[in-house]
């Protein structure tokens, strides 16, 4: 039986970062911002992330599409394209002979590109860490800019590191990478 989320099981956006949007638009009615932060602020509304799911883990991205954590809430929308994308999901245990090709649709992406390593196997090759063909982590084939842990983590922990890879591009920016 499925349990209804309460209150506080609900992932909300970030509500700091609204906090001080509404208090400065109370103040003075207007913002005063710099272009680049404005770049910032468009970029972390508008992620358009697709799959590399090698494994168990792709299960967890599906699940986070669905309607009870409704991704798209937080602005991040799938693609199918590398082409049409900035942020990559790697879901699963990479082994040597997919990692050339990981490393072709990751350059196949639009700049500024993002990668997310989900899982145990895509951050350090997991349970098949010491097998011959297993790469020991994706980020020795792209630059991995959030981890999430677990085997497999919850479509919760995902939703987690896609906002923590917003607050990081509100954080850092865009325009200098």
């Amino acid at each position: 039986m499925l349990r209804q989320p309460s209150g506080s099981d609900i992932i909300q956006p970030d509500q700091a970062f609204f906090n001080d949007l509404n208090g400065e638009l109370g103040d003075k009615g207007f913002l005063v911002t710099s272009t680049e932060d404005l770049f910032h602020w468009a970029r972390t509304g508008s992620l358009w992330w697709m799959t590399f799911g090698l494994a168990c883990c792709a299960v967890e991205m599906i699940h986070v599409n669905m309607p009870r954590y409704d991704l798209e809430r937080f602005g991040a929308a799938p693609r199918a394209s590398p082409r049409q994308s900035d942020v990559m999901i790697v879901a699963g245990t990479l082994c040597n002979k997919m990692a050339p090709a990981l490393r072709k649709v990751y350059d196949q992406m639009s700049e500024p590109k993002y990668v997310i390593s989900m899982g145990s196997c895509a951050n350090g090759g997991g349970y098949y860490h010491y097998s011959y063909s297993v790469v020991r982590g994706c980020d020795r084939i792209v630059p991995v800019d959030i981890y999430v842990p677990g085997c497999p983590p919850t479509a919760e922990a995902l939703l987690y590191g896609i906002m923590q890879l917003q607050r990081k591009i509100r954080r850092v920016g865009t325009i200098e990478r």
